[in-house]
């Protein structure tokens, strides 16, 4: 388990600025590159301790929820995901994490209709609002397929992946947004940003 953790470390870090985490077969968070903290402000406390449950604080009415722009759509997906879990392998736990999460209330400012279009019928996105502005991402699941360890074969990667320019064009702004607060706090001047001038005719 250690060398698959350093693995699984060295993966997680290479996909910075985008999030990824590992989550156990009850979706709770094992690592984490914490990138992009942005994503959660408004979260409630008490789903960010540990161990968090990545469900749970994506759906969650005092988590992502109310953020997530496609939230029926998003909320099938997860639900498709957990349905083909218990059905692999019946599990007390999973069920009870299904039944909460499909229980749900779906946003006010959603018609609740699970409906799927265009590019969206291959590839559910996870559209999300934030103070920056709309983000999108495609989301994978990574399984490690010839594990021989219980323990290992019972862990996923999820990456999530820019689903357009503008996800790229605000992660940028988050990431810059994010070191010049680690510069402030080490005493730093924050980075300046180079303007463009044009010369004088």
């Amino acid at each position: 388990m250690s060398a698959a953790k350093a693995a699984m470390d060295r993966i997680l870090l290479a996909h910075k600025p985008y999030p990824a985490f590992a989550v156990d077969r009850h979706w709770n968070v094992v690592l984490s590159n914490a990138a992009l903290p942005q994503l959660y402000e408004g979260c409630s406390d008490a789903l960010m301790r540990p161990p968090v449950n990545a469900m749970r604080l994506m759906l969650h009415p005092s988590g992502m929820g109310p953020r997530i722009l496609n939230y029926a759509a998003w909320r099938a997906y997860s639900v498709s995901l957990l349905r083909r879990q218990i059905e692999a392998n019946a599990d007390s736990a999973l069920r009870s994490l299904l039944a909460e999460v499909a229980a749900y209330p779906c946003p006010a400012s959603q018609d609740g209709k699970e409906a799927f279009d265009g590019p969206e019928r291959l590839a559910t996105p996870l559209r999300l609002a934030t103070r920056l502005g709309p983000v999108s991402f495609l989301s994978t699941i990574t399984v490690f397929g010839t594990a021989s360890d219980i323990a290992l074969s019972e862990l996923a990667l999820e990456m999530l992946f820019p689903a357009d320019d503008q996800t790229i064009e605000i992660t940028s702004r988050m990431t810059a947004e994010l070191n010049a607060k680690v510069a402030i706090s080490f005493g730093q001047p924050p980075p300046r940003r180079h303007s463009r001038r044009r010369a004088p005719s």
